[in-house]
């Protein structure tokens, strides 16, 4: 089967107690781009969103923000 890559936005949205527009002012990315990571709509995924939003929330565990899931 096939994996896929996808960004755990949803969890640290859920975890941080944040609507998806303060993650974003938060992190410094835009509001669309978190939007279509968060519903698999994005076919590449920016390394710099990653370290920005690991930065923004003292993540040190790449495993926390990004998964390989079946498709």
């Amino acid at each position: 089967m096939m994996k896929i890559v996808k960004v755990k936005i949803e969890e640290i949205l859920e975890k941080e107690k944040l609507s998806l527009r303060a993650f974003a002012d938060k992190c410094g990315i835009r509001h669309a781009a978190l939007s279509e990571l968060m519903n698999g709509k994005r076919q590449n995924i920016n390394f710099g969103h990653i370290e920005k939003i690991a930065n923004t929330f003292g993540i040190e565990d790449i495993n926390k923000i990004i998964t390989l899931e079946e498709k």
